[in-house]
């Protein structure tokens, strides 16, 4: 299956949705992405995105 490209819009997007300390599946729902999809870009633009089962220390 071929990857859609991101835009510049859903880059923002992104970038708000961590700000917001959202899960990882929350931000993939709201982005209509998968959270792979989601977890790569974070990785890329120096982002933190927590999945929801992530343990808190």
């Amino acid at each position: 299956m071929a990857r859609k490209p991101w835009s510049f819009k859903e880059d923002r997007r992104l970038m708000e949705l961590a700000k917001s300390s959202i899960s990882l599946e929350e931000a993939a729902r709201q982005l209509g992405r998968s959270p792979d999809a989601v977890k790569r870009m974070a990785l890329r633009l120096g982002l933190s995105i927590k999945p929801k089962n992530a343990k808190k220390s």
